[in-house]
């Protein structure tokens, strides 16, 4: 395989998005789903999904709650009836959780945004694990953490710890998964620009940056689909920003 040809992830993989019918997650599972891959989505959001299979009907999908141990498991039956087996999982199921100062955080809210956004990965992790070491195409979790995961951010207090305790999950992965050959590294994306981005925040978001712009969830599949890839084999624990060079929050 040349260098080029190695940057493609190959055809054929059976990957596993969660959160995959909205955003970010949507973008990467499309991502996917274009470069010939086999691709399953969960998500909490039952309207998404029936989009998802409109507009993707290659797409397999669950409805779950990624935090639900009982959620994570049925997806898991689902995968293997739909894909056989699993050679990459995409851990991208978050909430942006409460914003407030700390002495003012609702501690409900700061169990579900943990049980969401760090809970989820390790269920995931935890049920991937087996059939990851069962494959032979260069299989790989790629977990979601934020710009938030490097820098903190005040009054998003649970959403800046989640995230940074999902890099830390995925340094502990890695280390004990990399015998079996399975990689994992995470992804920390920056303020993503989207359809309903006004001028404003567009204008603020990128004066935090040194490229003086925010990324787009392109950006995001882009680095996802490389991490995945052959040209990717001996990457692995590595907290990758995509983010413009955030310098602030």
């Amino acid at each position: 395989m040349n260098i080029v040809d190695s940057l493609r992830p190959q055809p054929g993989l059976r990957v596993l998005v969660t959160a995959g019918a909205n955003g970010i997650g949507a973008v990467i599972a499309r991502a996917f789903h274009e470069a010939g891959a086999h691709v399953h989505v969960c998500d909490i959001d039952r309207a998404a999904l029936d989009r998802l299979a409109t507009e993707a009907p290659g797409i397999s999908s669950s409805a779950a709650d990624a935090s639900m141990a009982r959620d994570v498991d049925l997806v898991f039956d689902d995968v293997r009836g739909t894909l056989g087996g699993l050679d990459v999982l995409v851990n991208n199921a978050g909430i942006a959780g409460p914003t407030a100062a700390v002495q003012d955080t609702d501690p409900e809210l700061w169990e579900r945004t943990v049980a969401v956004n760090l809970g989820s990965q390790f269920l995931f992790a935890r049920r991937a694990a087996p059939l990851l070491k069962e494959s032979r195409a260069n299989p790989c979790i790629v977990a979601m953490s934020s710009v938030a995961g490097r820098l903190g951010c005040a009054h998003r207090t649970p959403y800046a710890a989640t995230k940074w305790a999902v890099v830390g999950l995925m340094k502990s992965l890695a280390i004990e998964l990399g015998p079996h050959g399975v990689r994992i590294n995470a992804i920390l994306p920056g303020a993503v620009d989207g359809k309903r981005t006004d001028g404003a925040t567009r204008e603020a978001c990128s004066r935090r940056t040194s490229l003086r712009r925010m990324v787009t969830a392109e950006d995001v599949a882009a680095m996802a689909l490389f991490l995945c890839s052959p040209a990717a084999r001996n990457v692995t624990g590595q907290a990758v920003s995509v983010d413009a060079n955030t310098e602030y929050l």
